[in-house]
């Protein structure tokens, strides 16, 4: 049961293992809004592969992220990853 709670809080799963991930978000050595923006391009790119235009695909991710306008939600998606 620990595991799978684990690997909810873990939204880099794919790239860092549950450990790593908790060691450093305990010690403040996650950047949160880069998380959140890789997230976010994850998402983008999923809806892009099903076939959902640019505009609905960063609508959908508006309606999960409100607080976010439409033109900052296209810079994250359109932005090389740093």
């Amino acid at each position: 049961m620990e595991t799978i709670q684990n690997s909810l809080s873990n939204p880099l799963s794919d790239l860092v293992s549950d450990e790593v991930y908790e060691i450093l978000h305990t010690r403040g050595l996650i950047d949160e809004k880069s998380v959140r923006d890789y997230i976010i391009r994850k998402k983008y790119k999923s809806l892009r592969s099903q076939k959902v235009s640019a505009s609905d695909a960063i609508d959908k991710l508006r309606d999960e992220y409100p607080y976010l306008q439409f033109d900052t939600i296209r810079k994250i998606v359109y932005q090389p990853a740093k």
